[in-house]
């Protein structure tokens, strides 16, 4: 089978395609036929080692000190059932599932074995294998940070960063969830993101929406290109900063959790649980959830999908197919 391995830390170039013997699921594993992946903001700093500094110890123990411990890249999938270990209840050979593989990558391979009881379910009926494919990691962070804040009816929701793969999903469940969304994205994304249900869209390049005066019960920073002033400005005096980027406090967030009442979430992994992709699948098959697609490439042409992710412009989610 192929496979695309990252052999150290650097530049898109550094990818390979490789061949690999198909693994044999074992007892309580599924080994599915990967048709779909995607190259997440995850991807493209796992293999270039961007990481906060804050973080930059841990993060050289847990994905590898000279080069990466798992070499197979890769956070999400979408596929079909070809075999399962013999003690698998949950699946049968033939299922069509969409996976989380957070924890241990490997994405990006035509055959990838999952464990039945990870973060693995039935792919919802209604749309494609790429679509699915771009659900798993984006959509669950939105939703795991949204209930942490408890977002419900009658609240307003600011998403900077809306156009993205985290933001589109997150505009999408807050106004599920009844709140009032105002998403900031810049001039070629405001209709799209509009598209989504925001009630409001700001365009950062012409206005700030600190300027504007208004207050907020949760802010939600999706890619860490904002004002923390301005945000903690503009939230109520109980609400709500998500910051998704941010593992660890600044001397500035630290002083603010100490001198108010506002709450900080920072990016922490979030739980992969098969609950939440259920959830996620719910909302997809009633028409509430939609992913958004901005460019697909092969497998073949995974260099080239690094590249463009890279530059940091994508429009919610770049999709790998796998033929």
């Amino acid at each position: 089978m192929k496979a695309v391995i990252c052999p150290r830390y650097g530049p898109p170039d550094i990818l390979q395609i490789k061949e690999f013997e198909k693994p044999v699921p074992k007892d309580h594993e599924i080994l599915v036929k990967v048709f779909a992946t995607t190259v997440t903001v995850a991807d493209v700093r796992t293999r270039s080692f961007t990481v906060p500094r804050s973080v930059w110890l841990p993060a050289r123990i847990a994905l590898g000190i000279s080069r990466p411990k798992r070499p197979v890249l890769g956070m999400e999938l979408a596929g079909e059932v070809v075999a399962v270990g013999t003690a698998v209840a949950r699946f049968k050979k033939g299922d069509h599932v969409f996976a989380a593989t957070l924890t241990d990558f490997g994405a990006y391979s035509e055959y990838k074995c999952l464990p039945e009881d990870g973060p693995v379910t039935i792919k919802p009926a209604n749309i494609s294998f790429e679509e699915a494919a771009a659900i798993p990691i984006g959509a669950r962070t939105a939703l795991h940070y949204l209930r942490k804040a408890n977002v419900r009816s009658g609240q307003k929701v600011l998403v900077y960063g809306a156009s993205g793969s985290v933001g589109t999903y997150a505009v999408q469940l807050a106004k599920y969830l009844g709140a009032h969304v105002t998403g900031v994205c810049s001039t070629s994304n405001v209709e799209m993101v509009k598209a989504l249900g925001a009630d409001e869209v700001i365009d950062y390049t012409t206005e700030e929406f600190s300027e504007q005066g208004a207050r907020f019960d949760v802010i939600f920073e999706a890619v860490n290109k904002s004002s923390f002033t301005d945000c903690m400005d503009s939230l109520t005096n109980k609400g709500v900063y998500i910051n998704i980027t941010e593992p660890i406090p600044d001397l500035r967030m630290l002083w603010a959790k100490l001198t108010s009442k506002k709450k900080l979430l920072l990016g922490q992994n979030s739980p992969e649980t098969a609950e939440a992709l259920e959830f996620l699948k719910a909302l997809v098959m009633a028409g509430k959830l939609k992913p958004v697609i901005d460019r697909r490439y092969s497998l073949e042409q995974i260099v080239e999908a690094h590249r463009y992710v890279d530059k940091g412009h994508k429009k919610g989610n770049v999709v790998i197919s796998m033929g």
